[in-house]
This record gives C-alpha cells, sequence and structure tokens, in this order.
C-alpha cells in the first residue's frame, strides 16, 4: 500500500458514519480517506514524504455543507452600508447618516440587510432616504430578506416606476393611502425594476469578491454550500474564471429558479442545463417559489395576516406548480422549493407526498409556520426540509413584537421554525444560512439551533425551547443530513470518500452552545488540499 500524502493527528475524529469508528487520526492518499485509526496505527502507515498534521487538541469533523446560500446573487445586494445591527428608528436614522458621509462621492447610495422592525410601527418606506440623504439622491436598500426593497423617488423615477402596482404572484410597487409611492417594493418582479440600473462592479471586482467570500467560508470549515439560484447571468463565468487559476475553496451545487411564467422550451432549457460545471461546481437540481415572505404580506396562508394579506401563492395555481414539479422529477431532477406560509407549505408537502415512488430527493426550504399534520406528511413521505435556525433566533422576539410574529398572530406564530418536530418527524434536516439573508457562520447557527436563543447575546430568551436540537442533530444537519437532502450518501468520514474535512478547535458534540460559539476552524480540506489553514 503506497504510503498517504497526509496524516492528520487530533484528539479525536467524528466520522458522523452509521457505524462509529474510534478514531483519533485520518490518513489521506489521493485526495481521499485512506485510513482512520489510533494515532499509532495511522502513523505505522506514514511514509519519508507524508506530511504529518498534528493537532493534539483538536476534533476532526466532515467537512461543513450550508444547505441554503446565494453566494453569487450576494454580490450584488452586500453593496454599501450594512444594516444588519440595525434594530430601531433612532439607529437607521444615525447609520444612514453615516453611510451618507462614506458614499458623498458615489452617485447612488446602497445599503442592505435592514430589518422592517427598524421603523418600529412606521410605515416602510422612503421617506427617511429622503430625510437624511435628500430628494433628489437615488437610493436603494435591500431588506435583509432579500424579497424586498426601498427606493428613493429619484430611484423610482430612474426606473419609470410612476405609481403603485400590485401584480398577481404578490410583487409590487406598494402606495399609501393616497395613492402615492412609498418606495417598498415586494419581490423580484418589482425590486427587479429598480436593481437593473444600479452601477454594475466590474468582472475583476467581482471574480475577486466572490473568490474572497468563498475564502470566508471555507475559514469557518465549510466545504460546500448549496447553491439556490442562478440568478447572473455571469455566475458561470465567474466560477470559471477563478477556476482557471485554481480550485474554488468551497464545494457548489447550483440550482437556478424555474419562474412561473417560464414556458416549456424555458423548462426544458434547465432540464438540459443540468451536470453543466467545472471541476468543484456544478448544477444540479432547480430551485422554486411558492411564495414569498411573511414580513412582505407575500407568505402563502391558509387565512389572511393581520393585515389582510398573505392569501395568495407565487403560482397562478397549485396545479400547475404541481405539473412542473412531475414533469422535473420524471426527468431525474431533484427539486427545492421556497415556502414560507402554512398553506405554501401544505400544497408544496402535499404535492410532493403524490409523486410516484422513487425518484431524486426533493426539498422543503425554510419551512417558517406549519401544522402538525404537515410535518407528519413530510417526515413519512421522505421529504427533505431545509431550515435557517438563526432566521428565527436573530429576528423573532419571545415576546411577539417582532413584524414576522405581529404578521402572523399567537397561534401561527408559535407554530413557526419547527426544527425539533421536524427531526422527530423522521425527515432529514439540512441546516445553513440564506446567506446573506443571515451569517454563514456555522458554529453560531448550530450554536442557536440547540438553544434557540441567540447564543451570541447573553441577554437573549429563548424562543420555543422546545425545538431545540441536540448537539448530533445540529452537527448531522451540516454533515449527513445536508448530504441527504440531495440524494447523497455523503457528509462521514469514511474509507473511500473524498478528503473533505475540518479540525476544530472545540469538540461540538462535547461542547455547550456557548462554547461552540467560539469554535474555531484551524484546518480545512477539500480533496485533502487545505483551503484554510489558521495563522
Amino acid at each position: 500500500m503506497a504510503a498517504p500524502d497526509t496524516v492528520i493527528l487530533a484528539a479525536c475524529v467524528h466520522t458522523m458514519a452509521a457505524t462509529p469508528t474510534d478514531a483519533d487520526a485520518v490518513a489521506i492518499t489521493d485526495g481521499r480517506i485512506s485510513t482512520l485509526g489510533t494515532r499509532d496505527e495511522v502513523l505505522a502507515l506514514a511514509g519519508p514524504d507524508t506530511e504529518i498534521v498534528e493537532h493534539p487538541d483538536a476534533t476532526v469533523v466532515p467537512g461543513l455543507v450550508d444547505a441554503h446560500t446565494h453566494p453569487v446573487y450576494s454580490l450584488g445586494i452586500v453593496r454599501g452600508l450594512s444594516l444588519a445591527d440595525v434594530r430601531t428608528y433612532d439607529e437607521l436614522v444615525q447609520a444612514l447618516e453615516r453611510g451618507r458621509d462614506e458614499q458623498a462621492g458615489a452617485e447612488w447610495f446602497l445599503a442592505w440587510g435592514l430589518e422592517p422592525t427598524a421603523f418600529e410601527g412606521r410605515p416602510i418606506g422612503n421617506t427617511v432616504l429622503h430625510e437624511v440623504l435628500g430628494d433628489d439622491r437615488p437610493a436603494y436598500i435591500k431588506m435583509y430578506d432579500a424579497h424586498s426593497g426601498i427606493a428613493s423617488a429619484a430611484a423610482l423615477e430612474r426606473a419609470g416606476v410612476t405609481e403603485p402596482f400590485a401584480n398577481a404572484d404578490g410583487s409590487g410597487a406598494v402606495g399609501d393611502a393616497h395613492g402615492r409611492l412609498t418606495g417598498h417594493l415586494l419581490e423580484f418582479p418589482a425590486m427587479e425594476l429598480v436593481e437593473r440600473i444600479l452601477p454594475a462592479d466590474t468582472r475583476d471586482d467581482r471574480v475577486r469578491r466572490l473568490r474572497g467570500l468563498l475564502e470566508e467560508m471555507a475559514g469557518y470549515g465549510i466545504t460546500g454550500t448549496h447553491v439556490m439560484d442562478l440568478k447572473d447571468a455571469d455566475a458561470l463565468d465567474l466560477l470559471a474564471a477563478i477556476e482557471a487559476d485554481g480550485d474554488l475553496p468551497v464545494r457548489l451545487r447550483l440550482s437556478p429558479w424555474c419562474e412561473p411564467g417560464m414556458t416549456d422550451a424555458e423548462v426544458d432549457e434547465l432540464i438540459a442545463m443540468q451536470g453543466r460545471g467545472g471541476r468543484r461546481y456544478r448544477v444540479e437540481g432547480v430551485k422554486l417559489f411558492i411564495d414569498g415572505t411573511v414580513e412582505g404580506g407575500t407568505a402563502w396562508l391558509a387565512a389572511p395576516d393581520t393585515q389582510g394579506e398573505g392569501v395568495a401563492s407565487n403560482w397562478p395555481d397549485a396545479q400547475t406548480y404541481a405539473d412542473r414539479i412531475r414533469r422535473f422529477h420524471e426527468n431525474g431532477v431533484p427539486t427545492a422549493t421556497h415556502a414560507i406560509g402554512d398553506k405554501g407549505i401544505r400544497v408544496v408537502a402535499e404535492t410532493l407526498a403524490a409523486l410516484p415512488a422513487g425518484g431524486p430527493q426533493h426539498r422543503i426550504e425554510h419551512i417558517e409556520s406549519v401544522d402538525d399534520d404537515v410535518i407528519a406528511l413530510i417526515g413519512r413521505s421522505g421529504i427533505a426540509a431545509s431550515m435557517q435556525p438563526t432566521h428565527c433566533t436573530h429576528h423573532v422576539q419571545p415576546d411577539g413584537s417582532d413584524d414576522w410574529s405581529r404578521r402572523l398572530g399567537p397561534a401561527r406564530a408559535d407554530h413557526g421554525w419547527r426544527t425539533g418536530d421536524v427531526r422527530r418527524s423522521g425527515a432529514v434536516l439540512a441546516l445553513g444560512s440564506d446567506w446573506p439573508v443571515a451569517r454563514f457562520d456555522p458554529w453560531e447557527i448550530m450554536a442557536d439551533a440547540r438553544a434557540r436563543r441567540a447564543v451570541a447575546d447573553p441577554e437573549a430568551e429563548p424562543i420555543r425551547p422546545d425545538q431545540g436540537l441536540s448537539a448530533v442533530e445540529a452537527l448531522e444537519g451540516y454533515t449527513t443530513h445536508a448530504h441527504r437532502a440531495i440524494g447523497s450518501d455523503g457528509g462521514a468520514l469514511v474509507v473511500g470518500a473524498p478528503a473533505d474535512l475540518a479540525v476544530v478547535d472545540v469538540d461540538p458534540l462535547q461542547a455547550s452552545p456557548e462554547e461552540l460559539l467560539r469554535t474555531r476552524a484551524l484546518l480545512t480540506l477539500v480533496d485533502g488540499k487545505p483551503t484554510h489553514r489558521a495563522s
């Protein structure tokens, strides 16, 4: 047997395999795991050219997979001033004043990441932009959910938006009681009217920023991510450009959108696109939206929200959606459907459960407010769930004072973010961030998933603590269950598997949520090659 290329020695190895292996060392040969065992057993295989990597107090885990991100699409969102930490109207005004000075030389003012709760009950709109920036400055804020935005009057004028409108899919430009534009834009068709005229970054800048973003992800132990879009026309070109100069730091599985208005020919193009890619990126699956967001009034609910909204789907009817899902299923294309409201989740679950047995793995994204019987249906039907724990812990308040809870009302809010019940149903539960909606630090997400509170805030109270995950379930959400959600048996360290792994300075199965929050990745490998080494 050839000597391994690399041997990693640690305090312990959590293989996450169905049959655990008592190991504290890993050998890697030609990019794959060749041996798992004790320190002495693995060192005995080393040759003169074997690299010995020693982290005697660390833990080796499978490489982490964030099951829901938008890294390329985020390049057009994460621009200008971050408003992600703004929680009050006064903080918003102060942040905009700071951003005004920072962007004084730019034609457009850009910001992102704002929660609607920051308006503290005021109408969401561009009045605050005009107060701080003046009436003539083109300005645009992408809201934190990425499903809505706020455009100044000057930006609306440039985009040709002159009056409020509402589309059948829930998208539109909001008007006030007097029929005047507020600047609040809902959902992608409305936002794109402004976003298509925003100043564009150069190709070289986009390549640089994307590479930097993926390197940052690798710095947390992330080795792969499920990219829930192929929205940007240059996405594959950017990835090819990075691979022309080396390897991607993170594996990317890209699922382009299937939108309601697509023709049969366009759907055929999505099917034909499957498998296209490079060494570490590949088009696989499609993404659909059954609804929008609770905060925007575009989630599909069984009964109206407290503002009388939320009773429509993105699709003209459920049968049209079901027909598309069946076509993808028949062609072996896995699907992921964004479903937020209780009615939307029910329709998606029932549609997927009715498909013929066998075929690709289908999944539901987000699952924010859901009924008991639907969770049971998901569990027994083999449907995968993909959820983002920090959407709950960072944006929902235990007293129901946040916009999400107020919109739903107490009964439906109490049915929200049921990660524990989903796991207890027997369903696969993959975890992720939905970057840039939330930070992609997987250790923070796993910590919050266990504690059901914002662990970074010592004063934060738990939200439905009965829905917390165990330490094993949280780590599975980033390893074996992230793989099972796409029909793969990966995510475990076993002989013959690709050497995608992370060496971390805490034991995630023994650490408290507070300790887990402070986890550092010391080394990240993809195909046995370092994508991150801690300094």
